[in-house]
């Protein structure tokens, strides 16, 4: 457990705290607006170490902020939201989610997220559709459509063998390593973890990482059919992990589902993305 001053933390960068489900959840607050709840994806966090980063949303905090009262937490064991330890599964990053609207009495706010941050996102619509007004998942469809295939490849990339049961650092950083785009991620995850919680703190969170992706995700493509809220499936024509087709059998199962693929776009956070975004969440908002 991280024995780093939180508080001090938080204040550098920016962030507020929140008790809820038993930790100190940071999360940055900008806008005015009706609320929205902004998850970001893993490996990522709201930290400064993530401008500039085309799969974080540090650079477009502002411009979502000029629509929303924008709340974007640290994930549990990410940025300097601290995880006492043990496996973090995707319930509990929900449950997470759940009780920080609840802490900051946030009223039926929107919802969105980015790869593992949408999932997350899809998740809390599913357990606590009282509390989502409208939800955004941006290139994190794939956690249900297609599980295993998930599980499969991150035990080769992290645990260096399609069956690895833990993951291995240095692995991880060769795979990483071997694929130029990815150092760049790499690296501000090394820079953020490290400097939020500790040297050598990014070894954990990719093992925190890691467990939770092989491990189950509490919910399938057919179960999203139980979504009552307005909910937008977002991708790229060229996402890697989130293709156009299992974009539209997701968007298929929702029931007040719609659908945009993005042109020209793999799996990235873009301005167009946020254009799309902004687009639909207005028109879900209170007044919209």
């Amino acid at each position: 457990m991280s024995t780093i001053d939180i508080a001090a933390s938080a204040t550098s960068r920016g962030s507020r705290l929140a008790r809820a489900n038993g930790i100190e959840i940071a999360y940055t607050e900008l806008g005015d607006g009706p609320p929205l709840v902004l998850l970001h994806g893993a490996l990522a966090s709201t930290g400064p170490a993530w401008a500039g980063s085309s799969v974080a949303y540090v650079d477009h905090l502002e411009s979502l902020a000029r629509h929303f009262r924008v709340i974007a937490p640290d994930t549990r064991g990410s940025g300097i939201t601290v995880h006492p330890g043990g496996p973090a599964p995707f319930e509990m990053l929900a449950a997470d989610v759940a009780c920080l609207i609840e802490a900051l009495r946030l009223e039926r706010p929107l919802l969105a997220g980015f790869s593992e941050g949408a999932a997350t996102a899809t998740i809390v619509a599913l357990r606590r559709p009282e509390l989502v007004r409208g939800l955004v998942n941006h290139g994190g469809f794939d956690y249900f459509v297609s599980p295993n295939q998930v599980a499969r490849g991150i035990r080769q990339f992290f645990g260096g063998s399609p069956n690895a049961n833990v993951a291995d650092a240095a692995v991880a950083e060769q795979s990483f390593e071997s694929m130029p785009p990815m150092a760049d991620t790499f690296a501000r995850m090394k820079a953020d973890c490290d400097d939020a919680q500790g040297e050598g703190y990014w070894r954990t969170c990719v093992e925190l990482f890691f467990d939770r992706h092989v491990g189950p995700v509490g919910a399938e493509v057919d179960d999203l059919a139980g979504i009552g809220a307005p909910t937008l499936i977002l991708t790229g024509d060229r996402d890697m992990f989130c293709s156009s087709e299992a974009a539209s059998a997701t968007f298929r199962t929702l029931p007040s589902g719609e659908l945009a693929v993005l042109p020209n776009t793999g799996h990235e956070i873009t301005p167009a993305a946020i254009t799309t975004m902004v687009e639909f969440l207005a028109r879900h908002a209170p007044d919209g």
